[in-house]
Protein backbone atom coordinates (compact mmCIF):
# COMPACT_ATOMS: atom_id res chain seq x y z
CA UNK A 1 0.00 0.00 0.00
CA UNK A 2 2.70 2.40 1.14
CA UNK A 3 4.31 2.28 -2.64
CA UNK A 4 0.54 3.01 -4.17
CA UNK A 5 0.44 5.89 -1.85
CA UNK A 6 4.02 7.25 -3.16
CA UNK A 7 3.24 6.68 -6.80
CA UNK A 8 -0.02 8.63 -6.43
CA UNK A 9 2.02 11.53 -4.88
CA UNK A 10 4.58 11.87 -7.04
CA UNK A 11 2.10 11.79 -10.13
CA UNK A 12 0.34 14.91 -7.59
CA UNK A 13 3.70 16.71 -7.57
CA UNK A 14 4.25 15.81 -10.73
CA UNK A 15 1.32 17.82 -11.90
CA UNK A 16 2.42 21.48 -10.83
CA UNK A 17 -0.70 22.49 -9.29
CA UNK A 18 -0.82 25.74 -7.26
CA UNK A 19 -3.75 25.94 -5.36
CA UNK A 20 -4.98 27.65 -2.25
CA UNK A 21 -7.56 27.00 0.23
CA UNK A 22 -5.99 28.91 2.82
CA UNK A 23 -8.66 31.73 3.74
CA UNK A 24 -12.27 31.97 3.67
CA UNK A 25 -12.95 34.76 1.21
CA UNK A 26 -15.51 35.22 -1.10
CA UNK A 27 -15.43 33.76 -4.46
CA UNK A 28 -15.71 36.53 -7.35
CA UNK A 29 -18.96 35.29 -8.31
CA UNK A 30 -19.97 36.11 -5.33
CA UNK A 31 -18.77 39.56 -5.10
CA UNK A 32 -20.30 39.88 -8.12
CA UNK A 33 -24.40 39.21 -6.28
CA UNK A 34 -23.40 42.40 -4.70
CA UNK A 35 -22.01 44.33 -7.85
CA UNK A 36 -25.12 47.03 -7.58
CA UNK A 37 -23.61 48.31 -4.64
CA UNK A 38 -21.42 50.65 -6.31
CA UNK A 39 -24.19 52.35 -8.02
CA UNK A 40 -25.71 53.65 -4.89
CA UNK A 41 -26.58 55.70 -2.87
CA UNK A 42 -29.27 57.19 -4.74
CA UNK A 43 -29.00 59.98 -2.06
CA UNK A 44 -26.61 61.13 -0.10
CA UNK A 45 -29.49 62.27 2.41
CA UNK A 46 -30.43 59.81 5.98
CA UNK A 47 -34.14 58.93 6.44
CA UNK A 48 -33.49 61.57 9.34
CA UNK A 49 -32.36 64.32 6.97
CA UNK A 50 -28.55 63.83 8.07
CA UNK A 51 -26.48 64.96 5.03
CA UNK A 52 -24.15 61.42 4.40
CA UNK A 53 -21.18 63.36 3.07
CA UNK A 54 -19.92 65.36 6.26
CA UNK A 55 -18.72 64.66 9.96
CA UNK A 56 -20.70 63.41 12.25
CA UNK A 57 -23.15 60.29 13.63
CA UNK A 58 -20.19 58.37 15.64
CA UNK A 59 -22.99 55.71 16.29
CA UNK A 60 -23.74 55.04 12.57
CA UNK A 61 -27.20 55.50 10.75
CA UNK A 62 -30.45 54.41 12.43
CA UNK A 63 -31.81 53.07 9.44
CA UNK A 64 -28.33 50.74 9.42
CA UNK A 65 -29.01 49.96 12.65
CA UNK A 66 -32.74 48.83 12.75
CA UNK A 67 -32.30 46.83 9.59
CA UNK A 68 -29.14 45.18 11.52
CA UNK A 69 -30.62 44.61 15.09
CA UNK A 70 -33.01 41.43 14.76
CA UNK A 71 -30.23 39.95 12.73
CA UNK A 72 -27.22 40.19 15.25
CA UNK A 73 -29.28 40.45 18.25
CA UNK A 74 -29.14 43.60 18.99
CA UNK A 75 -31.34 46.41 20.30
CA UNK A 76 -30.84 48.86 17.52
CA UNK A 77 -29.81 51.50 19.98
CA UNK A 78 -26.98 49.71 21.48
CA UNK A 79 -25.29 49.03 18.18
CA UNK A 80 -22.55 51.05 16.72
CA UNK A 81 -21.85 51.24 13.08
CA UNK A 82 -17.96 50.38 12.04
CA UNK A 83 -15.46 50.47 9.06
CA UNK A 84 -15.44 47.31 7.02
CA UNK A 85 -14.15 45.26 9.56
CA UNK A 86 -15.18 43.60 13.00
CA UNK A 87 -11.83 42.13 13.10
CA UNK A 88 -10.90 45.61 13.79
CA UNK A 89 -13.23 46.47 16.02
CA UNK A 90 -12.29 43.71 17.87
CA UNK A 91 -8.79 44.35 17.77
CA UNK A 92 -9.75 48.44 18.86
CA UNK A 93 -12.02 46.95 21.71
CA UNK A 94 -9.15 45.31 23.63
CA UNK A 95 -6.85 48.11 22.77
CA UNK A 96 -9.55 50.42 24.59
CA UNK A 97 -9.86 47.66 27.20
CA UNK A 98 -6.37 48.01 28.00
CA UNK A 99 -6.10 51.87 28.36
CA UNK A 100 -9.47 52.98 29.85
CA UNK A 101 -11.26 51.12 32.42
CA UNK A 102 -14.35 48.82 30.85
CA UNK A 103 -17.74 49.01 32.82
CA UNK A 104 -17.44 47.53 36.31
CA UNK A 105 -13.53 47.16 36.13
CA UNK A 106 -11.69 48.18 38.91
CA UNK A 107 -8.32 49.72 37.28
CA UNK A 108 -7.34 49.34 33.53
CA UNK A 109 -6.33 45.98 32.10
CA UNK A 110 -2.59 47.07 31.40
CA UNK A 111 -2.81 47.39 35.25
CA UNK A 112 -3.48 43.97 36.03
CA UNK A 113 -0.66 41.42 36.79
CA UNK A 114 -2.01 39.03 33.99
CA UNK A 115 -4.55 39.08 31.78
CA UNK A 116 -6.01 36.20 30.61
CA UNK A 117 -8.42 34.99 27.95
CA UNK A 118 -10.22 32.08 27.17
CA UNK A 119 -9.95 30.54 23.78
CA UNK A 120 -12.57 27.68 22.35
CA UNK A 121 -10.57 25.04 20.18
CA UNK A 122 -10.08 24.88 17.34
CA UNK A 123 -11.04 28.48 17.34
CA UNK A 124 -9.83 31.60 14.73
CA UNK A 125 -6.43 32.38 14.95
CA UNK A 126 -6.73 36.00 14.01
CA UNK A 127 -8.49 36.44 17.74
CA UNK A 128 -5.47 34.75 18.52
CA UNK A 129 -3.37 37.12 17.07
CA UNK A 130 -5.32 39.62 18.76
CA UNK A 131 -4.37 38.16 22.24
CA UNK A 132 -0.35 37.32 21.40
CA UNK A 133 0.14 40.75 20.17
CA UNK A 134 -0.91 41.80 23.28
CA UNK A 135 0.65 39.45 25.57
CA UNK A 136 -2.68 38.54 26.58
CA UNK A 137 -2.26 34.69 27.99
CA UNK A 138 -4.91 32.38 25.98
CA UNK A 139 -6.05 29.20 27.77
CA UNK A 140 -7.26 25.95 25.53
CA UNK A 141 -11.19 25.23 25.68
CA UNK A 142 -12.32 21.89 24.18
CA UNK A 143 -14.94 22.33 21.98
CA UNK A 144 -18.35 20.38 22.25
CA UNK A 145 -21.30 19.36 20.07
CA UNK A 146 -23.10 22.26 21.82
CA UNK A 147 -20.20 24.87 22.21
CA UNK A 148 -17.02 25.26 24.60
CA UNK A 149 -16.93 22.96 27.09
CA UNK A 150 -19.09 24.64 30.00
CA UNK A 151 -17.66 22.96 33.02
CA UNK A 152 -14.01 24.13 32.01
CA UNK A 153 -15.29 27.39 31.46
CA UNK A 154 -17.46 27.79 34.33
CA UNK A 155 -14.43 26.56 36.46
CA UNK A 156 -11.83 29.27 34.91
CA UNK A 157 -13.70 32.00 35.34
CA UNK A 158 -15.06 31.14 38.65
CA UNK A 159 -11.52 30.46 40.14
CA UNK A 160 -9.04 32.68 38.21
CA UNK A 161 -9.36 36.69 38.44
CA UNK A 162 -7.53 37.22 35.41
CA UNK A 163 -9.62 35.54 33.26
CA UNK A 164 -10.81 38.76 31.69
CA UNK A 165 -12.16 37.50 27.98
CA UNK A 166 -13.61 34.52 26.20
CA UNK A 167 -13.77 34.86 22.28
CA UNK A 168 -16.75 33.24 20.91
CA UNK A 169 -18.07 32.45 17.37
CA UNK A 170 -21.33 31.30 18.52
CA UNK A 171 -23.06 30.35 15.19
CA UNK A 172 -21.43 27.99 12.63
CA UNK A 173 -18.20 28.64 14.67
CA UNK A 174 -15.31 28.97 12.88
CA UNK A 175 -13.74 26.54 11.59
CA UNK A 176 -16.07 23.67 13.16
CA UNK A 177 -19.31 25.51 11.97
CA UNK A 178 -20.55 24.28 15.96
CA UNK A 179 -23.57 26.76 16.65
CA UNK A 180 -23.76 26.75 20.58
CA UNK A 181 -26.43 25.08 22.32
CA UNK A 182 -29.39 27.12 24.30
CA UNK A 183 -27.67 25.51 26.94
CA UNK A 184 -24.38 26.49 26.78
CA UNK A 185 -25.73 30.30 26.10
CA UNK A 186 -27.58 30.10 29.11
CA UNK A 187 -24.54 28.42 31.10
CA UNK A 188 -22.43 31.53 29.68
CA UNK A 189 -25.42 34.34 30.47
CA UNK A 190 -25.72 33.06 34.03
CA UNK A 191 -21.79 31.82 35.26
CA UNK A 192 -20.81 33.40 38.59
CA UNK A 193 -17.01 35.05 36.91
CA UNK A 194 -14.29 36.03 39.67
CA UNK A 195 -13.24 39.16 37.34
CA UNK A 196 -16.20 41.96 37.67
CA UNK A 197 -14.75 43.10 34.53
CA UNK A 198 -15.00 39.86 32.47
CA UNK A 199 -16.05 39.67 29.08
CA UNK A 200 -17.42 37.79 26.09
CA UNK A 201 -16.18 38.78 22.87
CA UNK A 202 -19.19 37.15 20.75
CA UNK A 203 -17.83 37.45 17.50
CA UNK A 204 -21.63 36.44 16.01
CA UNK A 205 -19.53 36.56 12.42
CA UNK A 206 -21.83 33.98 10.62
CA UNK A 207 -25.54 35.47 11.77
CA UNK A 208 -26.66 34.49 8.49
CA UNK A 209 -24.57 32.66 6.15
CA UNK A 210 -26.71 29.90 6.18
CA UNK A 211 -26.24 26.52 3.85
CA UNK A 212 -29.47 24.94 4.33
CA UNK A 213 -33.58 25.80 4.46
CA UNK A 214 -33.42 24.66 8.35
CA UNK A 215 -30.56 27.29 9.53
CA UNK A 216 -29.14 26.83 13.18
CA UNK A 217 -30.64 29.57 15.67
CA UNK A 218 -28.66 30.58 18.54
CA UNK A 219 -30.03 32.14 21.70
CA UNK A 220 -29.95 36.10 22.82
CA UNK A 221 -26.70 36.12 25.04
CA UNK A 222 -27.05 39.75 25.05
CA UNK A 223 -30.77 39.31 26.47
CA UNK A 224 -30.09 36.93 28.72
CA UNK A 225 -26.85 38.21 30.83
CA UNK A 226 -29.27 41.43 30.91
CA UNK A 227 -31.92 39.69 32.67
CA UNK A 228 -29.32 37.54 34.70
CA UNK A 229 -28.04 41.06 36.50
CA UNK A 230 -24.75 40.55 33.74
CA UNK A 231 -25.71 43.28 31.37
CA UNK A 232 -22.12 44.62 30.61
CA UNK A 233 -20.59 41.03 30.01
CA UNK A 234 -21.00 41.03 26.04
CA UNK A 235 -19.39 42.55 23.45
CA UNK A 236 -21.06 41.44 20.06
CA UNK A 237 -19.85 41.95 16.71
CA UNK A 238 -20.73 41.14 13.31
CA UNK A 239 -20.32 42.85 9.80
CA UNK A 240 -21.41 42.77 6.16
CA UNK A 241 -17.68 41.35 4.61
CA UNK A 242 -19.16 38.09 3.93
CA UNK A 243 -22.11 39.45 3.06
CA UNK A 244 -21.58 42.29 0.17
CA UNK A 245 -18.61 43.71 -0.48
CA UNK A 246 -15.53 41.93 1.70
CA UNK A 247 -13.55 44.90 1.40
CA UNK A 248 -16.38 47.42 1.23
CA UNK A 249 -18.74 46.37 4.42
CA UNK A 250 -19.65 47.53 7.20
CA UNK A 251 -19.27 46.66 10.75
CA UNK A 252 -21.03 45.98 14.40
CA UNK A 253 -20.48 46.04 17.68
CA UNK A 254 -23.36 45.90 19.92
CA UNK A 255 -23.69 45.85 23.66
CA UNK A 256 -25.19 47.06 27.12
CA UNK A 257 -26.16 50.93 27.08
CA UNK A 258 -22.76 51.19 29.80
CA UNK A 259 -20.96 49.73 27.00
CA UNK A 260 -21.75 51.34 24.16
CA UNK A 261 -21.31 54.50 25.81
CA UNK A 262 -17.42 53.82 26.71
CA UNK A 263 -17.17 52.64 23.16
CA UNK A 264 -18.49 56.15 21.61
CA UNK A 265 -16.30 57.66 24.65
CA UNK A 266 -12.93 55.97 23.28
CA UNK A 267 -13.41 56.17 19.46
CA UNK A 268 -14.45 59.79 19.45
CA UNK A 269 -10.82 60.23 20.44
CA UNK A 270 -10.22 58.51 16.69
CA UNK A 271 -12.69 59.55 14.19
CA UNK A 272 -15.36 62.47 13.74
CA UNK A 273 -17.48 60.24 12.26
CA UNK A 274 -18.20 56.87 9.71
CA UNK A 275 -18.68 56.79 5.79
CA UNK A 276 -22.16 57.18 5.89
CA UNK A 277 -22.44 56.67 2.12
CA UNK A 278 -21.10 53.21 2.48
CA UNK A 279 -23.71 53.06 4.88
CA UNK A 280 -26.37 54.69 2.81
CA UNK A 281 -25.83 52.37 -0.01
CA UNK A 282 -25.73 49.09 2.28
CA UNK A 283 -29.51 49.68 3.74
CA UNK A 284 -30.97 51.22 0.27
CA UNK A 285 -29.28 47.78 -1.38
CA UNK A 286 -30.62 45.37 1.64
CA UNK A 287 -33.71 46.79 2.44
CA UNK A 288 -34.71 44.79 4.86
CA UNK A 289 -34.58 41.63 7.21
CA UNK A 290 -36.53 39.63 3.56
CA UNK A 291 -33.88 41.39 1.77
CA UNK A 292 -31.25 39.90 3.55
CA UNK A 293 -32.35 36.59 3.63
CA UNK A 294 -32.98 36.59 -0.05
CA UNK A 295 -29.30 37.72 -0.75
CA UNK A 296 -27.93 35.06 1.50
CA UNK A 297 -30.20 32.38 -0.44
CA UNK A 298 -28.02 33.21 -4.06
CA UNK A 299 -24.66 33.21 -1.73
CA UNK A 300 -26.01 29.83 -0.63
CA UNK A 301 -26.66 28.67 -4.08
CA UNK A 302 -22.83 29.38 -4.91
CA UNK A 303 -20.67 28.17 -2.42
CA UNK A 304 -23.07 25.14 -0.92
CA UNK A 305 -22.44 22.79 -3.82
CA UNK A 306 -18.76 23.72 -3.00
CA UNK A 307 -19.81 22.37 0.26
CA UNK A 308 -21.02 19.16 -0.98
CA UNK A 309 -17.98 18.29 -3.50
CA UNK A 310 -15.74 18.53 -0.07
CA UNK A 311 -17.59 16.13 1.71
CA UNK A 312 -18.29 13.89 -1.29
CA UNK A 313 -14.53 13.76 -2.48
CA UNK A 314 -13.70 13.04 1.62
CA UNK A 315 -16.14 10.21 1.80
CA UNK A 316 -14.41 8.76 -0.92
CA UNK A 317 -11.06 8.83 -0.97
CA UNK A 318 -9.80 9.02 3.14
CA UNK A 319 -12.76 6.44 4.64
CA UNK A 320 -11.82 6.67 8.41
CA UNK A 321 -8.09 8.05 8.24
CA UNK A 322 -10.03 10.95 9.15
CA UNK A 323 -12.89 12.41 10.26
CA UNK A 324 -14.62 15.54 9.03
CA UNK A 325 -17.40 18.36 9.51
CA UNK A 326 -20.17 19.25 7.81
CA UNK A 327 -21.68 22.50 8.78
CA UNK A 328 -25.03 23.68 8.35
CA UNK A 329 -23.41 27.46 7.63
CA UNK A 330 -20.49 29.87 7.63
CA UNK A 331 -17.02 28.99 5.58
CA UNK A 332 -15.02 26.34 6.87
CA UNK A 333 -14.74 22.43 6.95
CA UNK A 334 -12.59 21.19 9.91
CA UNK A 335 -10.78 18.26 9.23
CA UNK A 336 -9.04 16.29 11.87
CA UNK A 337 -6.12 13.58 10.45
CA UNK A 338 -3.29 12.47 12.48
CA UNK A 339 0.12 14.32 11.85
CA UNK A 340 -1.99 17.39 10.18
CA UNK A 341 1.48 19.15 10.36
CA UNK A 342 3.13 16.78 8.15
CA UNK A 343 0.37 16.65 5.81
CA UNK A 344 0.00 20.33 5.25
CA UNK A 345 3.57 20.26 4.03
CA UNK A 346 2.84 17.47 2.01
CA UNK A 347 0.24 19.27 0.49
CA UNK A 348 2.38 22.43 0.01
CA UNK A 349 5.07 20.78 -1.71
CA UNK A 350 2.28 19.54 -3.80
CA UNK A 351 1.45 23.25 -4.96
CA UNK A 352 -1.93 23.04 -2.93
CA UNK A 353 -1.53 25.74 -0.03
CA UNK A 354 -3.76 25.50 3.68
CA UNK A 355 -4.11 27.16 6.65
CA UNK A 356 -1.17 26.12 8.23
CA UNK A 357 -1.50 23.06 10.76
CA UNK A 358 -2.09 24.50 14.49
CA UNK A 359 -3.61 28.17 12.75
CA UNK A 360 -6.74 26.51 14.99
CA UNK A 361 -4.93 27.06 18.38
CA UNK A 362 -3.57 29.58 20.38
CA UNK A 363 0.08 30.47 19.34
CA UNK A 364 -0.12 28.09 16.69
CA UNK A 365 0.46 24.84 18.19
CA UNK A 366 -2.37 22.09 18.23
CA UNK A 367 -1.55 19.47 20.73
CA UNK A 368 -2.73 16.75 19.16
CA UNK A 369 -1.46 17.78 15.49
CA UNK A 370 -4.73 16.99 14.25
CA UNK A 371 -7.15 20.17 13.35
CA UNK A 372 -6.61 20.91 9.36
CA UNK A 373 -8.79 23.92 8.57
CA UNK A 374 -10.40 24.12 4.95
CA UNK A 375 -11.62 27.21 3.38
CA UNK A 376 -13.71 26.02 0.16
CA UNK A 377 -15.58 29.01 -0.50
CA UNK A 378 -12.95 30.86 -3.01
CA UNK A 379 -11.74 28.26 -5.46
CA UNK A 380 -13.83 27.17 -8.86
CA UNK A 381 -15.36 23.92 -8.44
CA UNK A 382 -12.74 21.88 -10.55
CA UNK A 383 -10.15 23.27 -8.45
CA UNK A 384 -11.44 22.26 -4.87
CA UNK A 385 -12.19 18.95 -6.45
CA UNK A 386 -8.56 18.94 -7.49
CA UNK A 387 -7.20 20.51 -4.38
CA UNK A 388 -9.42 17.92 -1.73
CA UNK A 389 -8.24 15.27 -4.45
CA UNK A 390 -4.80 15.98 -3.70
CA UNK A 391 -4.93 16.75 0.50
CA UNK A 392 -6.50 13.20 0.22
CA UNK A 393 -3.48 11.71 -1.38
CA UNK A 394 -0.73 13.13 1.06
CA UNK A 395 -3.52 11.77 4.10
CA UNK A 396 -2.99 8.29 2.71
CA UNK A 397 0.98 9.26 1.99
CA UNK A 398 1.25 10.24 5.50
CA UNK A 399 -0.53 7.62 7.25
CA UNK A 400 1.25 4.97 5.14
CA UNK A 401 4.75 6.24 6.35
CA UNK A 402 3.82 6.71 9.70
CA UNK A 403 1.93 3.33 9.67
Amino acid sequence: MIVTAQRDYADLVQRGLSLDLTRGKPSPRQLDLSNDLLKLPTSYRAADGTDGRNYGNLQGLAELRELFAPLIQVPAGQIVVGGNSSLAMMHDTVVHALLTQVPGAARRWIEEPEITFLCPVPGYDRHFTICERFGIKMVLVPMNAGGPDMDVVERLVATDASVKGMWCVPKYSNPSGVTYSDETVRRLATMTTAAPDFRIFWDNAYAVHHLTDTPDEVADLLALSAEHGNADRVFVYASTSKVTLAGSGVSFFGGSPANVKWLLHNTSKQSIGPDKINQLRHVEFLGDGGGVAAHMRRHADLIGPKFELVDKVLTERLGDLGTWTSPKGGYFISLEVPHAAEVVARAKAAGIALTPAGATHPYGKDPDDRTIRLAPTFPEPEELEQAINGLAVCVRLVAEERG
